[in-house]
């Protein structure tokens, strides 16, 4: 099977998250407006802006009824089951930015580059009451 041919994340599977690009958008214009102060951090932010707006093109979240998946074309690459999640959090309620989750055995930051409300919903739908 080619990778053309691969199967991608199955929607009746569980719920995809769609892309947002606002948050890479919004790093590379903050790396954009510190060109006047520094050329190279300028350079810098603006790169891992470009970086994760690629990202948040390229990877998928998928909620499914037993774990969240983040998938890469027609990969997954995690898996993390419900049953090892202790917590989660949206940091910064007017624009999340940043999504926190500890798991049984560790820690994992993502920056938000999927839709935040659909994102928040699905972990008050699959993971025991939080936020």
């Amino acid at each position: 099977m080619t990778a053309a041919e691969a199967p991608l994340p199955d929607p009746s599977q569980g719920v995809i998250l769609a892309p947002s690009p606002w948050l890479p958008l919004a790093v590379v214009g903050l790396g954009l407006a510190s060109l006047l102060l520094n050329p190279w951090l300028s350079l810098v932010v603006s790169l891992f802006g470009l970086f994760l707006l690629i990202q948040s093109q390229i990877l998928r979240l998928q909620f499914s009824a037993d774990a969240l998946l983040v998938w890469r074309g027609s990969t997954v690459l995690r898996r993390f089951p419900y049953s090892e999640w202790l917590s989660w959090t949206l940091f910064w309620s007017p624009i999340p930015v940043l999504f926190y989750f500890r798991e049984q055995r560790s820690i994992h930051f993502l920056p938000v580059l999927f839709d935040p409300k659909t994102l928040r919903e699905q972990l008050n739908l699959h993971v025991s009451a939080q936020p």
